[in-house]
């Protein structure tokens, strides 16, 4: 699998073989994200719009925000609430505010009721179009005096001062006359049009006009993010979390799988492959029972997850055939006495079967041993009357080290590995017929009649 990409049959794999786990974690996510919306409070947002008349450019806007959420304006919007215990600089982090299309500001309050939201929305955007009109050029200083209001005079004591002009002017139609008055009434017009533009153009006359439309509506529904949220976000976190992670280890497991790979790392030749039945769902060994393992079983991860479904397997004589012809490569691989050890790492339920069987096909033309050996710390028996080591092992269960360890347990002992038996759990059909013991008895009976004949 660490070679392999991932594909989505493989998480379907996950979702198939892993669903209850999957389903736990989710749940103990929701928990979690319900647990985290017990430390939130809930929270309400209002929104109040004010509406900004002219032509604005952008960044002209951009300002008009800032000042919305200004420390002025918010300390203002502080002192009129009058909320014990809250002012302007807790009140900042809960006001914000953006430009819309149209020339549109919207200012939000968030607070812990509806009510107290609403009400802060409203009084920053009343706040906020005080502010800006008096920042406008609202003032009675000395400057201020000097400013547009002063130029309208002048610009009144000009047009009358060019009436007077006019009337003074020789009232005959001479050319000269006619020329004085056309440009007389040409800087009138003049005039005029300048001070249109600059009434136009004055920043005080478009932001004294600003208006909040409306007051703001009374939030429904909490701010995100919501107590609901908070269980679904943490729910799918936790079952995202354990998919990512199935297919991480996956994609580092190091396990052989296959046949040419698991006799490369033991130092010898595949002598065959041969099935294991699936057992039945309700025995297991004594070891496996107990609370941890009962709880393992419930969450479906007593078995591997990454390794394929087991394929589906003929018949009772089918899977024989495969013992015998294993046997029989023995029997041409190894002088007389045959006697061997069968080499089962510990804890390799598939492999230990495969050996017992293997042992009850063969009897005693080879004469086999099954013996367990741990992976961790390898120790295989010294030799003794036997001529040999046979490694029976599950393909998938263990990795290239592991496999080299066992082989060098062999050469400590004395003992050259003759050969290698991977075995591999199937499905076995119904039976025809419900008697098992009958079944067994004619199995004893069969093995030496096939022993004996097989050399011949």
């Amino acid at each position: 699998m660490s070679d392999d990409t991932i594909r989505l049959v493989t998480i379907g794999r996950v979702f198939r073989r892993r669903w209850r786990l999957l389903t736990v974690l989710a749940l103990v996510g929701a928990l979690a994200g319900y647990g985290a919306s017990l430390l939130f409070p809930p929270r309400y947002t209002a929104s109040a719009s004010v509406l900004l008349p002219g032509q604005w450019e952008e960044r002209e806007l951009l300002t008009q925000v800032d000042i919305a959420t200004s420390s002025t304006v918010v300390d203002r919007a502080a002192a009129s609430l009058g909320w014990p215990g809250v002012s302007g600089t807790e009140l900042r982090d809960q006001v914000a505010a953006k430009a819309a299309d149209g020339n549109i500001i919207k200012i939000s309050g968030t607070a812990g009721t509806p009510e107290r939201a609403q009400r802060l929305a409203d009084q920053v955007a009343d706040q906020f179009v005080k502010f800006a009109a008096r920042i406008a050029g609202g003032g009675t200083d000395a400057k201020a005096a000097t400013g547009p209001g002063a130029l309208r005079k002048k610009v009144e004591e000009t047009n009358r001062r060019i009436s007077e002009l006019a009337a003074a002017a020789d009232p005959g139609q001479t050319v000269e006359s006619v020329q004085a008055r056309t440009e007389l009434e040409k800087l009138r017009t003049s005039l005029e049009e300048a001070m249109t533009k600059l009434e136009q153009a004055d920043p005080a006359n478009t932001v004294a006009g600003m208006v909040v439309m409306g007051p703001a509506a009374r939030p429904t529904g909490e701010a995100p993010p919501t107590r609901v949220q908070l269980v679904v976000a943490g729910a799918l976190l936790f079952f995202l979390l354990a998919v990512v992670g199935h297919l991480v280890a996956a994609r580092a497991n190091r396990r052989l799988r296959t046949e040419p790979e698991i006799a490369a790392a033991l130092g010898s030749a595949l002598l065959g492959t041969v099935d294991v039945p699936a057992e039945r769902r309700g025995g297991h060994r004594p070891e496996d029972r107990g609370p941890r393992a009962g709880i393992r079983r419930l969450l479906g991860i007593d078995t591997r997850w990454d390794l394929p479904a087991p394929q589906a397997s003929g018949d009772e004589a089918g899977r024989r055939i495969r013992y015998r012809r294993v046997c029989a490569r023995l029997r041409t691989r190894l002088p007389s006495p045959r006697r061997l050890l069968a080499v089962v790492p510990d804890g390799d339920e598939i492999g230990r079967r495969a050996a017992e069987q293997l042992a009850a096909e063969a009897k005693s033309d080879p004469q086999l041993r099954v013996v367990p050996v741990s992976v961790d710390r390898p120790v295989v028996p010294d030799r003794d009357t036997e001529s040999g080591a046979l490694v029976v092992l599950s393909a998938g269960n263990w990795t290239a080290e592991e496999l080299a360890g066992i082989a060098e347990a062999c050469a400590d002992g004395g003992h050259e590995v003759v050969g290698v038996v991977v075995a591999g759990l199937v499905r076995t059909r119904p039976t025809r017929t419900a008697a098992r013991p009958a079944d067994e008895s004619t199995l004893a009976l069969a093995v030496p009649g096939h022993a004996t004949g097989g050399p011949a």
